[in-house]
């Protein structure tokens, strides 16, 4: 396992355990550090409370003692726990730095760093530029929010691989000298403000990802995001734009038939597989990152003729009898939603429906116009018709769970129909995950052939 040389700290708390929790305390541990572990959830008898008491953690379950905090100098916080916690109030109170567990990462890591953030599309950059560089022969290893933690992938990491991380706002903010040498920030839309509070937060959050690059460094930005062009010029890194809506000089960019880095056309746009003008921004980020860190143009034209999608994310199923499936179960926002429509021009058949958490559907409105039924399945169901009646929709059919919505979806449908779901509300009400979701969609779809 790999040692920190400068890492000041040596009494320390890790508050949560989960996955980045568990690497965090064994990381420390393995560095001689004196580790105190505390988490409301687990009981004694958690296969990672044994673990790590085994290793000399002491492990506090079932409460959150703010005695905790006496002689404590550091404290990596689980990215989920909301500052609002009382140990983490408090510690912030003392003057204690709360992290969380990529600054750890960071202090391990000799080679270059992709670092990828932004309200949507996270998962398919990070994905794209990890396949990109693997096809142009590159060493690369995945991971953050995608994949593994990133404490415990850095440990396995030669000097010559390529660390890409997908980071959440959750993660950046609780960093201090983390410092990706390519940083992509991809966009930014008003979200987990019951986390962040503000949007003004939310967005500091997100730029932390460039705050301690320096003028070795890349950090490639949306220039049609207003916010984050005006916000980027505070950078010190070299700023590389990438742009739907025109040329940019230095940067990525697409016109109706090529995609280009800078002068150079890269690939050929009709020959992409990946659908969705969110999927383009994604395409650019990624081929900007990948050329600048070496990628080729075949290796690009590989991924790029080839890649249908992340799981979940409006990834192409199939086709049956002329009908295109599309699972886009991680659209859990109407803002997701609103992208997975406007990616098709063809009569679209839309699941729907979720957790009710409060809200109308009213801003799905503008972008029903090719959707010819609807079938609403959760506790949204209601909502969801009614938003149908407002749009005009005739075709409305409530089902039980997504595997009846997609039998019934598709007795409905006809030839050249895209049937998608993209649900437009979190999974909690019926499935635990919204992957168990989108696994339900898939395995229903192979059924029906």
């Amino acid at each position: 396992m790999k040692k920190f040389t400068n890492f000041p700290y040596t009494n320390i708390l890790v508050l949560g355990l989960a996955k980045s929790g568990t690497a965090a305390a064994e990381t420390l541990l393995a560095n001689d550090k004196k580790v105190i572990v505390n988490d409301m959830k687990a009981t004694e008898n958690d296969e990672n409370v044994v673990k790590l008491k085994k290793m000399g953690a002491d492990v506090i379950v079932g409460s959150h003692p703010i005695s905790i905090l006496d002689g404590i100098e550091l404290l990596v916080k689980n990215p989920g726990i909301p500052y609002e916690n009382p140990i983490v109030a408090e510690a912030l109170n003392l003057r204690i730095p709360v992290i969380t567990e990529i600054e750890l990462a960071y202090h391990l890591t000799d080679g270059p760093i992709i670092g990828v953030t932004g309200s949507n599309g996270k998962t398919t950059t990070t994905t794209l530029v990890t396949e990109m560089l693997k096809e142009s022969k590159q060493q690369v290893k995945v991971a953050g929010n995608i994949g593994i933690v990133a404490t415990e992938a850095v440990h396995s990491l030669s000097e010559k691989e390529t660390l890409v991380l997908e980071l959440s706002s959750f993660q950046l903010q609780g960093i201090e000298k983390f410092r990706p040498t390519t940083a992509i920030l991809l966009n930014i839309f008003e979200a987990h403000l019951d986390y962040h509070k503000t949007l003004d937060n939310y967005k500091r959050a997100k730029f932390n990802i460039f705050k301690n690059q320096t003028e070795d460094d890349y950090l490639i930005y949306n220039a049609d995001d207003k916010s984050i062009a005006d916000e980027v010029r505070k950078a010190k890194a070299k700023l590389v734009p990438f742009s739907v809506k025109s040329k940019v000089k230095s940067g990525a960019w697409a016109d109706s038939e090529y995609i280009y880095f800078a002068d150079e056309k890269v690939v050929e746009r009709q020959n992409i597989v990946l659908v969705g003008e969110h999927n383009l921004e994604n395409i650019l980020a990624a081929i900007a990152a990948a050329k600048l860190n070496g990628a080729t143009n075949d290796g690009i034209r590989t991924v790029l003729t080839t890649f249908t999608g992340v799981k979940h994310r409006l990834q192409f199923v199939g086709n049956i009898n002329g009908r295109s499936f599309y699972n886009d179960s991680k659209a859990t926002n109407m803002l997701a939603t609103q992208k997975a429509l406007h990616a098709f021009t063809q009569p679209t058949i839309l699941l729907a429906g979720g957790l009710d958490r409060g809200n109308e559907f009213t801003d799905l409105l503008p972008f029903l116009g090719n959707v010819k039924a609807m079938v609403v399945f959760g506790e949204t169901s209601e909502k969801l018709k009614q938003l149908c009646m407002e749009a005009g929709i005739k075709t409305v059919l409530e089902s039980e769970n997504v595997a009846k919505a997609t039998e019934h979806a598709y007795s409905i449908s006809e030839e050249k129909d895209v049937i998608l779901l993209s649900p437009a509300c979190a999974s909690w009400d019926q499935y635990r995950t919204f992957e168990e979701r989108g696994d339900m969609f898939v395995q229903a779809v192979h059924k029906l052939n």
